[in-house]
């Protein structure tokens, strides 16, 4: 094979190849860390601290699940088929039928008071939401600790 027609070959497969580790690396990083003792989320974006909130998880009885997660189906609008049609805005599932989603019941942010869920005041959800619509979910993570 002559040198023009190796270099014509080489070119054509290396523009042809898609790039996923450098569409990848452009892409921003957020991670939502949320500290169940302390009832309070913690958002990063690229590492840097973006916010700060209080949350509400699983009350005496109930459970939030603990791990590293990532973003599975995200609603705008959502309403609860377990817990009587309950309002879940902005809607992240993240494990099952486990959410991070705001809540009307801001006055008890900051301690337990869900059946599991993380809720969030509606903006700060709104807020996350947004944020991982725009990072994508394959670059975000839900940490979740005790």
């Amino acid at each position: 094979m002559s040198l023009i027609r190796r270099c014509a070959v080489i070119a054509a497969l290396l523009f042809a190849a898609p790039l996923p580790a450098a569409t990848d690396a452009l892409a921003a990083q957020l991670v939502a860390r949320i500290d169940l003792s302390e009832q309070r989320m913690r958002v990063y974006v690229n590492g840097r601290r973006y916010s700060s909130w209080p949350v509400s998880t699983a009350r005496r009885g109930y459970r939030t699940p603990v791990g590293t997660f990532r973003p599975g189906r995200m609603h705008r609008r959502y309403y609860s088929k377990k817990y009587h049609g309950s309002p879940m805005p902005h809607s992240v599932f993240f494990y099952g039928g486990y959410a991070i989603h705001g809540t009307n019941q801001i006055r008890q942010l900051g301690r337990p008071a869900s059946h599991g869920c993380i809720r969030l005041h509606p903006q700060n959800a709104r807020e996350l939401f947004s944020l991982i619509k725009r990072t994508g979910k394959r670059n975000a993570r839900i940490v979740i600790t005790r």
